[in-house]
């Protein structure tokens, strides 16, 4: 039953990630342009062209701003991720007839049979 839960909320955040993605990438873009503004505007010598950098930095600011469903992406992608953890974090588990096939298991049976006749 748990399997079946985290499947289903692993589906719905695959969901919401996918159907972000266009803002997600949009986002990404705009935060590495905003941050060559930002290189810019404290690299400018004259104050024309700190004016110029700090203008074309709010107009990324804002294109930045409109892209907030892009948070709801990451945050899905972000609640996949701790779904995989989870989902492996069981661990595998053998039955009895896989434990008479694993060498491993047969082998420290043997082992243990062989320490009790000597």
């Amino acid at each position: 039953m748990r399997k079946l839960g985290l499947f289903i909320l692993a589906g719905i955040a695959a969901i919401i990630l996918l159907v972000n993605i266009g803002p997600i990438v949009l986002l990404g873009l705009s935060l590495v342009i905003l941050y060559y503004a930002f290189k810019g505007f404290m690299k400018a010598d004259t104050s024309l062209s700190k004016i110029v950098w700090a203008i074309f930095g709010l107009i990324l600011l804002t294109i930045t701003a409109s892209n907030v469903p892009a948070l709801v992406g990451l945050v899905a992608a972000v609640i996949l991720y701790f779904v995989y953890k989870k989902w492996n974090e069981d661990g595998v588990t053998f039955s009895n007839a896989e434990k008479e096939k694993d060498p491993f298991v047969n082998f420290e049976k043997e082992w243990e049979e062989l320490k009790r006749n000597f």
